[in-house]
């Protein structure tokens, strides 16, 4: 059974601090907005954001458990635990809330890491998370001008940025990230 647009949204905002419901309702915005200049499917677009957090601040031993429980990547287990709630998340959205749509499935699974061969909905949510209007790092003002031309442009900014702060910080680069980057900028450089 699918959740209502409203009990989605009393679901997941019980499930999160008062600053993350904010940034939820941010990208929910961006993610309509992003639809409509891009073609994308404004309805499903914002069903995404409303459930790319839901598993956020789960602990991250019940994450762990899901994905090993049920078969899903494991090998982000190998990588920051940040990325864990996005594929935990694609699994409650679906088995808890009934989302049997595939392509917004994918759009929460893949909101941190990106993949290769993104679909629409996936980068419009990707993006959106990225440039929302409450986020504010260092960069973000560029990607969102990007964004303002090419869903790929702001995607690979957005990407640039991540990677970059990682390498900073010698941190370890989810390599779907740099994927997910590469690809994006193979498309960009046969558009040309």
């Amino acid at each position: 059974m699918e959740f209502s647009r409203e009990a989605l949204i009393e679901a997941v905002r019980a499930q999160m601090p008062d600053k993350r419901w904010k940034h939820t309702l941010g990208v929910m915005e961006m993610s309509v907005k992003l639809a409509e200049r891009y073609g994308g499917d404004p309805v499903r677009a914002e069903t995404a954001a409303i459930l790319h957090d839901v598993a956020k601040y789960w602990p991250v031993e019940r994450l762990k458990e899901i994905i090993v429980q049920n078969g899903l990547s494991a090998e982000l287990l190998d990588y920051d635990k940040q990325l864990w709630h996005a594929e935990a998340g694609a699994y409650v959205a679906e088995h808890e809330y009934g989302i049997s749509d595939r392509e917004v499935l994918d759009a929460i699974r893949f909101h941190t890491s990106g993949r290769e061969n993104m679909g629409l909905l996936e980068k419009i949510v990707c993006l959106a998370d990225y440039i929302e209007p409450g986020r504010d790092f260092p960069g973000v003002d560029g990607i969102r001008k990007l964004s303002k031309a090419s869903l790929e442009e702001g995607l690979i900014a957005g990407f640039d940025s991540t990677i970059s702060l990682l390498l900073q910080k010698r941190r370890i680069v989810f390599p779907l990230t740099v994927l997910a980057r590469n690809d994006l900028v193979r498309i960009m450089e046969d558009t040309i």
